[in-house]
């Protein structure tokens, strides 16, 4: 059965239109106000890219097994969106990064297998050297977007796994990979050329594993942005094997588009890509050092107590983390700022770039909860103005509010600009202990003459701050 309604030239014609919108869609996800437009255009798009392929002149048979992918696809993809909390969303994005990792490797397999048309000459070598580009890029992602998975959702240590001379074995796998690229493309037999290639699917896969899981904790926000990038190139070369304009744009889209990300995301941690990738910042421990025990004792604040600086404050900044998104504290945050609104209190969000376990995740969580745009505030617009702030709120955040980074030159996290709540009249942290945060890192903030603690699970504190209306 042969449904083809398209032409080539009425598929490139639609190709173009999709590009268009994916485009206007990644205009519209770099601002909250216009996100949701972003998303509609992202729909759009993929619908048109759907409907010109499976109409168009690439598909001539199958169709049923075509549309039983699809809607299993579409259900699973429907299921998840219904299911998954926004707490457990970054897990989701990295296993998705996973899966466009492993499509590009089945793609590029079938492609060697059973080429689309025949290839001579200097074309031969192009295409087999988009074949191997292809897969060894899937197959990273892949491996490491499992592991940036297990990192995520707890289910693997957060700790740099650190191996003797780990930037050497690095370099070994990689010129592996490259010396069986070299014999993969001059292969005169098919044998020869699949033995090179299940090597390099082998050492990949490897690479993959160990490049994520030599990355620390602290660093897993450019790592989620690293992994998108790494899943766009893949994509683009799925587009070559497979002479797809649109899959070419649009995986160079999202591959330059991650890359950025990452840049900004390093930029926030003042960190060097190439520190990152070398691993070696973020640890669990939680055990609090005898250079922090000699600062002092924190001071406990209780509940009655922060009511009344909450009510004699003009000014507050609320300092959201990820202990406010396992919390679900985000929903009480929300009534408390009607409430404060009501008493003429002024309330402002500070967040900082890489709070929470991925880029922009916190602006999401205030999002879901329908707390405005307008009162939310990157950290360079605010951290100027601490002095006019009365009090700061810190939700279940640590690394990005840790004064070491600004003042002790031999911290791990020496150098990353944090938000400057000390600055201000008064702070208090929310936190269930004193454990540290994802970088492993001591806060000399708990122990700050003008910092209290509030101790417990922050969605039942906040909750008993509904009381101020009375």
């Amino acid at each position: 059965m042969n449904l083809e309604l398209l032409n080539l030239e009425s598929v490139r014609a639609l190709y173009i239109v999709s590009a268009v919108l994916f485009i206007l869609t990644l205009g519209g996800l770099s601002n909250q106000k216009s996100s949701m437009q972003g998303n509609m255009y992202g729909i759009v798009a993929m619908s048109i890219a759907i409907f010109a392929t499976v109409f168009g002149p690439q598909v001539s048979s199958n169709y049923g097994l075509l549309i039983l992918l699809l809607l299993l696809g579409g259900s699973i993809g429907l299921m998840l969106s219904k299911k998954v909390q926004m707490t457990e969303m970054p897990e989701l994005v990295a296993i998705l990064h996973s899966r466009v990792g492993l499509a590009a490797v089945l793609v590029g397999i079938v492609n060697f297998i059973n080429p689309i048309q025949e290839y001579f000459g200097i074309e031969k070598t192009i295409h087999s050297i988009e074949v191997y580009l292809g897969i060894f890029i899937g197959m990273v992602t892949f491996s490491g977007s499992i592991i940036a998975f297990g990192k995520l959702s707890g289910k693997i240590s957060g700790n740099p796994l650190a191996l003797p001379a780990k930037h050497y074995l690095n370099l070994i796998m990689l010129l592996i990979v490259i010396y069986y690229g070299n014999e993969f493309v001059s292969a005169s037999d098919i044998n020869n050329a699949t033995t090179s290639l299940t090597v390099m699917l082998i050492i990949s896969f490897i690479f993959g594993v160990h490049l994520v899981a030599a990355i620390g904790g602290a660093d897993m926000p450019v790592v989620v942005s690293m992994l998108n990038s790494y899943s766009g190139w893949a994509a683009s070369a799925t587009g070559f094997m497979l002479s797809n304009d649109l899959l070419i744009v649009v995986g160079a889209l999202v591959g330059s588009s991650g890359a950025i990300l990452s840049y900004i995301m390093c930029k926030a941690m003042n960190r060097s890509f190439i520190s990152v990738i070398a691993g070696g910042f973020g640890t669990e421990s939680s055990v609090v050092s005898s250079d922090i025990k000699e600062q002092g004792e924190v001071q406990a604040i209780e509940i009655e107590e922060f009511k009344t600086m909450i009510s004699l404050s003009k000014k507050i900044a609320i300092i959201p983390g990820y202990g406010m998104a396992v919390a679900q504290a985000q929903f009480v945050v929300s009534e408390i700022i009607s409430i404060l609104n009501k008493k003429d209190i002024k309330v402002l969000f500070v967040i900082h770039p890489v709070a929470g376990r991925m880029p922009g995740h916190m602006n999401v969580l205030l999002a879901e909860a329908q707390i405005p745009y307008d009162i939310v505030f990157e950290m360079d617009e605010v951290n100027d103005d601490f002095d006019n702030i009365d009090l700061s709120i810190v939700i279940g955040a640590n690394d990005i509010v840790n004064p070491s980074a600004l003042e002790d030159p031999n911290s791990p996290i020496a150098g990353m600009p944090v938000i400057e709540c000390w600055k201000g009249g008064h702070t208090v942290v929310m936190k269930r202990g004193m454990s540290t945060g994802y970088a492993g890192v001591e806060n000399p903030l708990f122990f700050k003459d003008n910092t209290r603690m509030l101790f417990g699970d922050a969605k039942e504190s906040l909750s008993q701050l509904l009381t101020l209306n009375n």
